[in-house]
């Protein structure tokens, strides 16, 4: 079978705890074989009883789960864990502490003869960057390495489907970078297709091929990571997903231009007709810019967060019931209680 039918294809999914308890309400979602997609969401969303339910763990209430065009989950249907061919990475690495890295990696190759396993086993530790650590045992390791053997042991056995249920949480900022990157290297290398459930809003944006945002139990939007950041499908998808300044326009009939109290705003898409709405755009396409300049609109500096990198600045906007947050990269041109102006770039979603 080719790595790239390896299609996960999840409908209708429905699940609840009772009449009072819906938690996933009919998700909808396709995963092209050999993608990585992250399930995006507040906790309490439904993304973990998404994953238990793909995995086997939990049985729905209905719709359909697939695999390659293999059902794993549906009317009638209801393979035990153990015969879906899907490899799982846990919160905490979860390595089994009895035994040594090279056994925790073959723990799954139960059909293969001595020599395969061997074979197989220097391969998965080749492609996560710890060859030689078969003798280890897992105390021995830190916590990236763990979540690497973890994610070797997962992919050892060619599983259809690797899921990966919040695996970076238990690592200090400055490792899980690297470690978001050498899972996202090896799972590509293997052509396995991924999902990864997670809060956090940055390491969807840059692991993921796909991003799934999941309110409430309905997927609110799924798309790649710059159209879910650039044009979110509404106000509460862009302040999820990134920061989100969210502005009150007016559109006339056939304009492709929203009104607003930071001046015109050029947008995306349109709107039918005309409407009033909100105008949703990101810190970065704000500009501070001389009180002079045409088509910049004047305010004053409320506060500043200097962050190294860049800097937020807070800038009080006549018409506007709360200031805005302008992102500045470079020397800090203004300090509080000064006079600035603004002027925006770019193009805006308009949500009526």
């Amino acid at each position: 079978m080719n790595d790239h039918d390896n299609e996960l294809r999840i409908e209708q999914l429905t699940k609840s705890y009772g009449p009072e308890a819906p938690v996933l309400r009919g998700v909808d979602l396709t995963v092209p074989g050999g993608a990585l997609a992250a399930v995006l969401g507040p906790s309490g969303c439904g993304k973990t009883t998404l994953l238990r339910i793909v995995a086997g763990f939990l049985r729905a209430d209905a719709g359909t789960v697939a695999v390659g065009g293999r059902t794993l989950t549906g009317p009638g249907v209801q393979l035990p864990p153990e015969s879906r061919l899907i490899g799982i990475v846990p919160q905490e690495g979860a390595l089994f502490p009895h035994l040594s890295v090279a056994r925790n990696v073959a723990f799954g190759l139960t059909g293969s003869d001595r020599g395969e396993r061997r074979r197989r086993t220097e391969e998965m530790l080749d492609l996560v960057g710890l060859t030689g650590y078969g003798d280890r045992m897992p105390h021995e390791l830190s916590g990236g390495q763990q979540q690497r053997i973890a994610l070797a042991r997962a992919l050892a056995p060619r599983p259809a489907l690797v899921l990966l249920d919040e695996p970076f949480n238990a690592l200090d900022s400055a490792l899980r970078a690297g470690v978001r990157a050498d899972v996202r290297a090896a799972l590509r290398a293997t052509g396995a297709t991924a999902l990864l459930v997670t809060h956090d809003q940055q390491e969807a944006l840059s692991t993921a091929d796909l991003v799934a945002v999941v309110r409430q139990g309905r997927i609110a939007q799924c798309d790649t990571p710059q159209k879910v950041y650039r044009r979110p499908a509404d106000p509460w998808v862009a302040g999820f997903v990134g920061d989100a300044v969210l502005l009150p326009g007016t559109v006339r009939s056939g304009s492709s231009t929203a009104s607003t109290p930071v001046g015109p705003v050029a947008l995306a898409s349109p709107p039918h007709g005309r409407g009033t709405g909100t105008v949703v755009l990101r810190p970065e396409q704000l500009q501070l810019t001389d009180a002079g300049t045409a088509g910049a609109v004047r305010g004053m500096v409320t506060d500043v967060c200097f962050y190294g990198h860049d800097a937020t600045v807070t800038v009080a906007v006549q018409g506007l019931e709360a200031p805005v947050d302008v992102r500045v990269a470079g020397p800090l041109p203004v300090g509080p209680g000064q006079e600035t102006a603004i002027r925006v770039t770019g193009e805006a979603t308009f949500h009526g």
